[in-house]
């Protein structure tokens, strides 16, 4: 009897000439996401989802970051119909209220009050949708900031050197937001900027998309 080869797999599907991999597409226009995807050096371009982001009734802050992260995915699909189409949203919780980007320095000062001495959830979620096949990868990263007991002074101070209005929270941990926070508690770094990596490929590697190879 022959011995039994060992190779992965997958590997059998890539003898011969090397297939193209399908296109990969990230259904968002946040700027910090298409910077965390490019750390993954694989080619994407970006499509923009029409998706209300409105929460429905009773529904919690993680369940909106799921739900939303699958419709910004099925949104684009039908202009990209053979693509792997990335799909993400965050939902930050604070005392089981849902808390979003400020957009103003007047409610940044009032959410970095808000969230002063406290612990806040930052659910991302995220999706990856084969558009050829129909099949939908789906999961939540949470991350627990805890933020520091912050002062009047150094709120403002923060805010003239680090205006963070579009990031929900009103800090940039990747940034000097990070001066606010005393501790961070999650499985991925990327996943509080917006993008949870770790996932992303985990989900890539299930659809036989080289991200190394």
């Amino acid at each position: 009897m022959a011995p039994l080869d060992s190779r992965p797999f997958s590997t059998f599907f890539r003898s011969g000439p090397t297939l193209t991999p399908p296109p990969l597409v990230l259904a968002s226009t946040s700027k910090y996401r298409a910077e965390l995807l490019s750390r993954l050096r694989v080619p994407f371009q970006t499509a923009a989802p029409q998706v209300d982001e409105s929460p429905l009734p009773g529904e919690n802050t993680h369940d909106i970051a799921l739900r939303l992260a699958e419709a910004k995915a099925r949104a684009v699909a039908s202009r990209f119909p053979d693509a792997l189409i990335i799909g993400s949203d965050q939902v930050a919780d604070l005392d089981g209220q849902p808390i979003g980007k400020p957009g103003t320095r007047e409610r940044a000062v009032a959410q970095l009050q808000a969230v002063s001495g406290k612990s806040v959830v930052f659910h991302t979620a995220l999706a990856l949708f084969n558009a050829a096949t129909g099949r939908l990868q789906i999961r939540v990263v949470p991350t627990t900031v805890s933020f520091r007991q912050l002062g009047a002074q150094s709120i403002h101070r923060y805010l003239d050197l680090e205006p963070a209005f579009d990031c929900a929270g009103s800090a940039k941990s990747e940034g000097l937001g990070i001066a606010l926070i005393a501790a961070l508690e999650g499985s991925d770094p990327n996943a509080l900027v917006g993008l949870p990596l770790i996932a992303l490929t985990d989900m890539l590697l299930a659809e036989n998309y080289p991200v190394l190879e």
